[in-house]
């Protein structure tokens, strides 16, 4: 039996009335279209309700599906001590999920519990659940690291496990839109949150996920959203399937995007398969990016290829222009991948004999020893966007005037501590937040008395 139905819900604790006391109020619209999916649930009396939560235990390279035979959690954290829940979970469903997520080579499973208490993204849509209906049990999923297309082919799996285990199951989605619509939002305002939140809300109401699957990395970190992966699995749970949505209402009140809507699953329609359709745009645009390669992306391209199909240096190639054989300069190599950074590292000033080698060096430390992330695999190589700078010498400054973001890069040295960053960078966009994050970098704390330096940079990209 596929998923009888999945419900995108916000989670603002502020709309259970012993947080919001009143200003839950301002969210009408939010609490009549929770109230209207409650009744829907208890109208379909499911077995099981799947929580997809970007609040609990989050790994950047797992899927945590929370172990035991139930849990507990309250809204104390927010002033509602009386806000109590407890739920049993569906032991079976969940081992059936893990079975099939090894089987198909997702990471996931009930290793790693580190609070084993209901979170806010699970108890504030449980709380509308709960005043309608309450006899199911629950599967609590987290959101991971990992890429959307991750969390969607989460969202198969989840489908396949309610099929072979015969549960008469719900998804719920649970997620906020961008948390950047006002200057008296968590985090501000910027122009992106309410494009991300457009872009979302149009797909939701039309069904239309291949949309979804397409909305930049970039844009989604700019509007600071947190449910975005939520919805990706709740469209993987419907791959392949005609879809009935409705998105039931929509509203920033407080500076967050709040979003409620329903799907209920139609005929199979083998049109709709996209995850795979995604799949292939993204092979097609990484190749005309590769064809568009210069010599130095090409370069730090062939040399990471290499490394990660041989277990070894990528020997010099022949034909390389002079400009990168016969030239020394620090180099820094940054990978990209679906638009979001997948590594990178440089050199300072020149460690090898050329520039040529500077690149085969840091190309193959981007992809395989940044420790932020995960060692770069064959299959993702030919998704990977290159980015290769070459710097000038460094020179000593005598403060912050003498920089300028989008023309000169930084270091900022304290004893032996250093840190750098890049110019013209997306997102830093004042001198303050240059130095801010390069002292950073470097490990330096706030207070203490800096050199700084800066220096140029032709940049490939």
């Amino acid at each position: 039996m596929p998923i009888l139905s999945a419900y995108v819900l916000p989670h603002p604790p502020l709309a259970v009335p012993e947080v919001g006391r009143g200003e839950e109020k301002k969210i009408k619209k939010t609490l009549a279209a929770f109230d209207g999916i409650a009744a829907e649930i208890a109208a379909l009396s499911p077995d099981t309700v799947l929580f997809i939560t970007p609040h609990g235990v989050m790994y950047s390279d797992y899927f945590h599906i929370s172990p035991g035979a139930g849990a507990k959690g309250s809204l104390a954290r927010f002033n509602a001590q009386d806000a109590r829940f407890e739920v049993k979970y569906d032991q079976s469903l969940a081992k059936e999920i893990a079975g099939l997520c090894e089987e198909n080579g997702i990471p996931a499973g009930f290793l790693g519990e580190k609070d084993a208490s209901l979170d806010h993204g699970v108890m504030v849509p449980m709380w509308f659940i709960n005043r309608r209906f309450q006899n199911y049990s629950a599967v609590r999923i987290s959101q991971s690291g990992m890429e959307p297309r991750e969390h969607y082919r989460l969202g198969q799996i989840i489908a396949e496990a309610a099929e072979k285990t015969g549960r008469r199951a719900v998804l719920v989605a649970s997620g906020d839109l961008s948390h950047k619509l006002g200057a008296s939002g968590p985090y501000g305002f910027a122009p992106e949150g309410e494009r991300f939140d457009k872009a979302v809300t149009d797909a939701l109401s039309t069904g239309d996920f291949l949309s979804l699957l397409t909305i930049p990395d970039e844009l989604r970190e700019r509007a600071a959203e947190c449910g975005y992966n939520s919805f990706m699995v709740l469209a993987g749970c419907f791959d392949r399937l005609c879809v009935t949505s409705r998105l039931l209402s929509y509203e920033g009140t407080f500076g967050v995007g709040y979003a409620v809507a329903g799907f209920q699953p139609g005929k199979r329609n083998e049109s709709r398969n996209f995850l795979d359709i995604y799949t292939d745009m993204s092979m097609k645009d990484a190749r005309k990016k590769q064809d568009s390669e210069d010599c130095y992306r090409a370069l730090a391209r062939r040399s990471l290829e290499f490394a990660v199909k041989n277990g070894k240096a990528l020997p010099l190639p022949g034909g390389l222009p002079d400009e990168l054989l016969k030239n020394k300069a620090g180099a820094f190599v940054s990978l990209h991948k679906n638009g979001r950074l997948r590594g990178c590292v440089g050199t300072i000033s020149p460690t090898t004999g050329n520039i040529a080698l500077e690149i085969i060096q840091n190309a193959v430390s981007a992809g395989l020893n940044d420790n932020r992330f995960e060692p770069v695999s064959a299959q993702e190589l030919p998704l990977l966007a290159y980015k290769v700078d070459i710097l000038s010498p460094p020179e000593a400054i005598s403060g912050p005037s003498e920089l300028d973001v989008k023309r000169y890069g930084v270091i900022v040295s304290s004893g032996s501590s250093r840190g750098l960053l890049l110019p013209n960078l997306d997102g830093v966009d004042t001198v303050e937040q240059q130095v801010d994050i390069a002292r950073r970098k470097g490990g330096i704390p706030d207070g203490v008395p800096v050199r700084l330096e800066r220096f140029e940079v032709t940049r490939h990209e």
